[in-house]
């Protein structure tokens, strides 16, 4: 009898084992309600006025259904997207602004989405690639102040641009402004890098003269960091050492010039030529009169009235 009855137990423990097993290979077959799940961007601030001033949770609903969607942080309801909302199977598209209920920002943080399905009582929470980080902090920006530089952007790679290095305080791009309109701006996202400034302001060379430059940062929410003067840039492609000679007829003169091309043209009372140095020397017509010399690099020209007499 005992045997039989031992028989009996293990036949109905492998029929229940059997079944359970059945039951979980079926929950395994069984499609998530939703798919296609796309969170942009991953990283976003409420405050920056900004491309990144909102993120957004699109997903594909496999059937029709009632959603209520919320985001939770630290296991708590922080803000609701959606209430009780009826929509058709297909794409589904929901912003997260980062304020709470009450209409305040909420504290920076990590941010959960949470979906629930009125028709099967479904609460899903989805998986941490689809978690929202909230950031309303801007970068710290390290970087050299109080430089003085000179640069000739003429293309002939002497000294053509300005550059300085800098340093933040989390990934991030740098930003380099002149009368606070931005002139570089570093790709991709960096602790560590290097503005530059090639004397150009929309795409066009700026006229020669003095400039301040100020210096931002911006991190992958969207924050700026307040700009700061960084540098004096004086932009000259060639200059003259003087705006009037005066000499007497016939007799030799010089000027001095300051460029940083390896040569330039001169023209001057019907003469003209090439010269390499830093000091012009020329001779002065045996006519009494004003003459004007011209001295040109690389399209850029610079002149001095000559009063012989």
């Amino acid at each position: 009898m005992s045997r039989v009855l031992s028989t009996a137990f293990c036949v109905a423990l492998l029929a229940a084992t059997a079944g359970a097993f059945a039951l979980t290979e079926k929950a395994k077959l069984q499609l998530s309600p939703i798919y296609r799940t796309l969170i942009a961007p991953k990283v976003f601030s409420p405050t920056c006025d900004c491309a990144t001033s909102a993120a957004y949770i699109r997903f594909r609903l496999r059937k029709s259904d009632t959603l209520s969607v919320w985001m939770e942080r630290g296991g708590k309801r922080a803000s609701t997207l959606v209430s009780n909302r009826h929509y058709h199977a297909g794409e589904v598209s929901l912003r997260f602004d980062g304020l709470s209920d009450s209409g305040q920002t909420l504290p920076d943080g990590t941010y959960e989405p949470v979906i629930h399905f009125r028709s099967s009582h479904l609460t899903l929470h989805l998986p941490k690639p689809a978690w929202i980080e909230l950031d309303t902090k801007p970068p710290v920006l390290h970087i050299r102040r109080g430089i003085r530089a000179q640069i000739s952007p003429d293309g002939d790679g002497r000294r053509d641009a300005f550059h300085v290095h800098f340093r933040l305080s989390e990934p991030g791009h740098g930003i380099l402004l002149l009368a606070g309109r931005q002139v570089w701006f570093t790709r991709g996202l960096h602790e560590l890098g290097t503005l530059t400034w090639d004397g150009k302001l929309d795409g066009h060379p700026v006229r020669p003269g003095s400039y301040v430059l100020s210096a931002s940062a911006q991190d992958a929410a969207g924050n700026r960091a307040k700009p700061k003067p960084v540098a004096v840039v004086t932009v000259r492609y060639i200059e003259l050492g003087s705006s009037r000679v005066d000499v007497e007829p016939g007799k030799r003169f010089a000027i001095a010039v300051s460029t940083d091309a390896r040569s330039y043209t001169w023209l001057f009372a019907r003469g003209h030529g090439t010269a390499h140095t830093r000091t012009l020397r020329l001779r002065a017509p045996a006519k009494r009169g004003a003459y004007r010399l011209y001295v040109t690099e690389n399209g850029h020209s610079a002149s001095a009235l000559v009063v012989v007499g």
